[in-house]
């Protein structure tokens, strides 16, 4: 499958390779890794039983001097005393600017990673190699990297850009099904914002169609995002309809303390809830929200709200990155395939929630 290029400001390119097999394959590579004296690993406990010695094998055979740092899974190691521990970690390894960061893992894994790299000397060159459906799709691509406070998510973080995002749909086979499922949550989200076929290709289908076509899929995600991020980079306009779902998913993460629901799966019941408000307003086409519920439900994934006290709700959402002043952006629906940016204000905002 071709690589998908990308290119951004003052004539920055990169390419997004997906193939099935391509980490058996990285000698291909090897007049990327060989450009650098040294390589930092970072991966999770759960990654790198399965994959780090492979990779870092391969990448020391490009000539390129491997370091591997194993962190802990889960949303509580994206945090400023981890990345803190990593910038000790670069010291120990005399990492200078002519080094190397891969981050080989989820969305926690290449957030972290990728700060890091985008913070320690003001900026290393860095490579995404994503492990999860999420990853593949959404996190690893675009160039958004940060970490969380105790007050909210990705409070901290810049937009910076990977060197090549390389992407094994094969490692998928690994993954435990509630991680797969809330993969999927993104991939349906593109749908819903962009993409129709995409949309309807997923609720029609029988079961098996979806695994088997999975490098088609995730490609098609990777190019949508690639469109989006190449006219607006910096979420200035067009890039906010990505947060589809993510205004109230960020906000059910945060109250159950990132303990009760996955990423995706807040991000599921955030798209279906806000689907239902916009409809009764009459921003949305009716049976939208149906749509949604049935192929949310298909794939495994939650869209009920649970019960929210409104005070502790909105200490986390008046926190959101997004707001401007006292409006933030809300991204709704028309239908599916497109969607809409529309600015409230908070009491709007918090009518749209609870």
């Amino acid at each position: 499958m071709e690589g998908i290029k990308v290119e951004l400001h003052r004539d920055y390119r990169y390419t997004i390779d997906v193939e099935n097999g391509v980490l058996e394959e990285l000698e291909r590579y090897n007049d990327t890794f060989f450009r650098y004296e040294k390589a930092v690993i970072i991966t999770d406990a759960n990654v790198a039983p399965l994959y780090l010695k492979h990779i870092s094998k391969q990448i020391s055979q490009a000539g390129c001097k491997v370091h591997e740092l194993v962190i802990a899974p889960g949303e509580h190691s994206k945090s400023l005393a981890k990345a803190e521990e990593i910038y000790h970690h670069f010291s120990e390894y005399n990492m200078t600017r002519s080094d190397l960061v891969v981050a080989l893992g989820g969305g926690v894994v290449g957030d972290l990673a990728g700060f890091c790299a985008s913070t320690y000397l003001r900026g290393i060159d860095f490579i995404q190699v994503p492990t999860t459906l999420l990853a593949q799709v959404d996190s690893s691509v675009g160039g958004k990297v940060g970490v969380n406070l105790s007050k909210g998510k990705n409070l901290v973080g810049s937009f910076y850009q990977p060197q090549a995002v390389i992407v094994d749909p094969n490692v998928i086979k690994t993954l435990p099904k509630r991680n797969f499922s809330e993969g999927m949550a993104e991939v349906i989200k593109y749908g819903c914002i962009y993409d129709k076929d995409l949309f309807n290709r997923l609720y029609y289908d029988r079961g098996n169609e979806i695994k088997n076509g999975l490098a088609e899929i995730i490609h098609r995600c990777c190019a949508i995002k690639k469109e989006v991020t190449e006219e607006d980079e910096r979420e200035g306009g067009l890039r906010k309809i990505l947060n589809f779902g993510h205004t109230i998913g960020h906000v059910l993460e945060a109250y159950f303390n990132y303990q009760k629901f996955s990423h995706g799966e807040a991000v599921a019941i955030g798209m279906y809830h806000i689907t239902v408000k916009s409809e009764k307003k009459g921003i949305t086409k009716k049976g939208t929200a149906d749509k949604i519920k049935s192929i949310l439900e298909k794939n495994d994934l939650p869209y009920t709200m649970p019960y929210l006290e409104q005070d502790k709700v909105e200490e986390i959402l008046f926190r959101d990155k997004k707001f401007s002043g006292d409006k933030i952006t809300l991204v709704l629906l028309k239908e599916i395939g497109e969607a809409v940016l529309v600015k409230m204000d908070r009491n709007q905002l918090i009518e749209f929630i609870i």
